[in-house]
């Protein structure tokens, strides 16, 4: 189906606004999911970076939920007819830290939409800005980079990945067994099928087994900056993905302070094959 990129151009400037309130349960049992050992969130406590994606969740009507997963195209986002959708990554500003409590409101808006035929057919991005407000003004901004492409074809060479670098200061090994898998998707309301329906994955999308949420992702990748050095404020964050995760093998969350003065951190997700997976860096206070 050829792509008229005029007619999804004209989503650009497309404004979305949802509020919401930082309830302590989702705090919690993402806390739970990621197998800390804390006391409960109390009302007033820090929200950690990225765990925003608790929040603001699309609530649709069943009946306006495709065979995939995601809700039926052409609401916010433009109505895009390739069949995968990916959210390859996200450049984070955060102005000021979240609290348990908080009234929030998120700003959306598309900012571009281009197309490109690239070597493994069409593709399509989506450039997308949320800001997102609490009683004192803007909290954070967030720009994400949403890739639309076509199934593989059976012909198709998967690209050789690069190699994750191999001088980790830190590194934590993740098994993404179905049930963790299964709790990220519940907490973030996301139905994607690839993430918890294997038959679905395998047999529809051409996945080798489940696929780790990239945002799970990025946020194992945080995750482990702030169990390494707990004191410290992220101000700014960017991640971007290389390849899928899958299930069937476990994968390694590694970082490594990188230079001016240990403020910045170099992170990255490295497979069980030793590829890189996801890239990201983080810019301390």
């Amino acid at each position: 189906m050829p792509i008229d990129l005029a007619y999804l151009q004209q989503w650009v400037g497309k404004r979305e606004t949802v509020s919401d309130t930082l309830a302590l349960t989702p705090m919690n049992a993402l806390a739970a999911a990621l197998d800390h050992d804390r006391q409960p969130f109390a009302p007033g406590d820090a929200l950690p970076p990225l765990w925003h994606w608790l929040y603001f969740l699309p609530v649709h009507r069943q009946s306006l939920v495709g065979p995939d997963g995601h809700p039926k195209r052409g609401g916010f986002l433009p109505p895009v007819q390739l069949p995968r959708r990916m959210w390859a990554g996200s450049q984070l500003l955060f102005s000021r830290r979240l609290r348990a409590g908080d009234k929030i409101t998120r700003f959306s808006t598309i900012e571009d939409v281009t197309y490109k035929n690239g070597r493994s057919g069409d593709l399509v991005f989506v450039k997308v800005l949320h800001e997102v407000h609490d009683a004192a003004g803007l909290a954070m901004t967030e720009r994400q980079d949403i890739v639309y492409r076509d199934h593989p074809a059976a012909s198709e060479v998967p690209p050789i990945l690069r190699a994750a670098p191999e001088s980790a200061q830190w590194k934590r090994e993740i098994h993404p067994d179905p049930v963790f898998l299964f709790r990220y998707s519940a907490l973030t309301l996301n139905d994607h099928r690839i993430h918890y329906d294997r038959p679905y994955a395998v047999e529809q999308e051409g996945y080798p087994g489940l696929v780790v949420h990239g945002p799970l992702l990025a946020t194992l990748l945080l995750d482990l900056l702030h169990r390494e050095l707990p004191e410290e404020t992220v101000k700014a964050y960017s991640f971007r993905a290389m390849s899928p995760v899958i299930d069937t093998a476990a994968f390694f969350v590694c970082g490594q302070t990188d230079g001016d003065q240990g403020k910045t951190v170099r992170l990255w997700i490295a497979g069980n094959d030793g590829t890189l997976r996801m890239e990201a860096d983080a810019v301390l206070a």
